[in-house]
């Protein structure tokens, strides 16, 4: 039987609960598509950095590099780790070493699930370059502590950076409505988004097929508001991207439903998939976590495995469970807890489709 070795970090708060839920789901569905997934746990999270004073060993990236893909509950508890310590000490290192430059993070709502706005049907596929930008950590301080303290933070934008995320948001744009939205802040960023925009319209030659359209953060954060329905495949930076998918999921009904793949399109490494709900510390352990985002995630990681058709059955159960609307949890109004919804999505998987 083909086996697929799966690093689970399930980190802080919710994030063992969610993980421990979606792993369930996908295990179950795996052996009935004659795989199966070997899964192997490290503890790595803000309780190992108080007791050992990092977020990973030194080999940590070392450690995951054999397997296959990463899969990730949560990473933070701020009132105990500063976030800048978790995120740098944890996430970004594995972005960068296995050089995850694509977060790709889809916007829909599903079925039975009422979102803020009149939204019903909107798609939109979310690509955020993952490895550079605002992000880069580039930067210090001097004079700390005093009044004239300063702080430097430095945005890096290479051009291959900012080819490769657009060159790879063209080709979901092909596999999808044949429409691209860039955007930058241009107008007031006169190197970094000047140059995002230079190399959009260079790349643009070679996907005549595609229409493109360039737009500002503001304007777009509007439009994710205003005009939903008009958009399909967004490309951002670093900062931006994380910005508007927070704002994409609000309107899909919530960070529950909020999913991601970390890829690294050429496989040269292992890709990384996560909820981006954050580990929501005032409810872990209590079972209210929505598992819905961490059970998508784990369908995207199933794709990338070449895991298609079982990943689709996952994704077609969870509609399911969402469209009966009978086992919701309490951010959508209702009392299931989270193993209730990883189990009717279960159920759904062994009956089949509908």
């Amino acid at each position: 039987m083909k086996t697929y070795r799966t690093a689970l970090i399930p980190g802080d708060g919710v994030g063992p609960e969610v993980v421990e839920a979606a792993w369930d789901v996908a295990s179950q569905a795996a052996g009935r598509f004659g795989f199966a997934l070997d899964g192997v746990r490290f503890p790595w999270s803000c309780d190992y950095y108080l007791e050992h004073g990092v977020m990973m060993p030194a080999d940590g990236i070392e450690q995951l590099r054999p397997f296959q893909a990463i899969f990730l509950g949560a990473v933070g508890w701020p009132a105990r780790v500063p976030d800048s310590v978790s995120l740098h000490g944890l996430l970004l290192p594995i972005r960068k070493a296995f050089d995850l430059y694509a977060n790709v993070r889809p916007h829909r709502l599903l079925p039975g699930t009422v979102g803020p706005l009149r939204a019903e049907g909107f798609d939109i596929l979310c690509i955020r370059e993952n490895t550079e930008g605002e992000y880069s950590g580039a930067g210090g301080r001097v004079h700390q502590g005093t009044a004239d303290e300063v702080a430097v933070e430095t945005s890096i934008f290479t051009r291959r950076g900012i080819e490769r995320i657009l060159r790879y948001g063209f080709e979901q744009a092909r596999l999808r409505r044949h429409r691209l939205a860039s955007v930058t802040k241009s107008n007031a960023q006169k190197h970094s988004m000047v140059f995002w925009d230079e190399v959009t319209e260079a790349v643009a030659r070679d996907y005549p097929d595609v229409e493109v359209t360039r737009y500002h953060i503001d304007a777009m954060a509007a439009r994710f508001v205003t005009h939903p329905h008009s958009l399909d495949v967004v490309v951002a930076s670093n900062l931006f991207g994380d910005i508007l998918t927070d704002l994409g999921a609000a309107i899909q009904g919530g960070l529950g439903f909020a999913a991601s793949a970390n890829l690294n399109p050429t496989g040269s490494g292992p890709s990384m998939f996560e909820p981006v709900h954050g580990s929501a510390p005032d409810i872990a352990g209590q079972g209210k976590a929505n598992p819905i985002a961490t059970i998508w995630s784990a369908a995207m990681m199933l794709e990338y495995l070449g895991e298609k058709e079982c990943a689709a059955a996952i994704f077609a159960a969870m509609e399911r469970v969402t469209a009966a609307g009978a086992t919701r949890t309490p951010d959508q109004g209702g009392n299931a807890t989270t193993a209730d919804v990883a189990a009717a999505v279960s159920e759904q998987i062994k009956r089949g489709p509908a």
